[in-house]
């Protein structure tokens, strides 16, 4: 499940970081597991990690069935509430979290081994 426009049918347009703050908050109320990706549309780090994460997403349905993908706009959103919280250091940077907790991050990391890593730690704490 991935909540923002531009990714398909059925998202959800983020129109300020309070919203933003409040959006993953209640994903994780809500026992799910939040897997952020703040990029940029310019970005040709990020566009590299959306190449590996799609391609993923693909190639094993699980992991839109049981993880929540929510896409964050640097431009807008780099230097909201949610980026502050997490001490997000720049565009290019995937964060899962649980509950509470932090799980993992990678930050300008763009091969599939890293993101992938990143996605099963994902998957594996959604299932548990």
């Amino acid at each position: 499940m991935e909540l923002l426009l531009g990714y398909g049918a059925g998202l959800l347009t983020l129109i300020n970081p309070c919203v933003l703050s409040g959006l993953a908050k209640k994903e994780l109320a809500a026992g799910k597991v939040v897997f952020l990706d703040f990029s940029a549309t310019w970005c040709s780090t990020c566009k590299a990690q959306d190449r590996v994460m799609l391609k993923l997403r693909e190639e094993n349905s699980d992991y839109d069935a049981n993880i929540s993908f929510i896409k964050v706009d640097w431009d807008e959103y780099g230097d909201g509430n949610l980026s502050n919280e997490l001490r997000i250091p720049r565009r290019s940077t995937l964060v899962v979290l649980k509950g509470n907790k932090e799980l993992g991050r990678v930050v300008a990391g763009t091969s599939r081994k890293q993101i992938k890593k990143l996605m099963d730690t994902a998957l594996k704490a959604a299932k548990a």
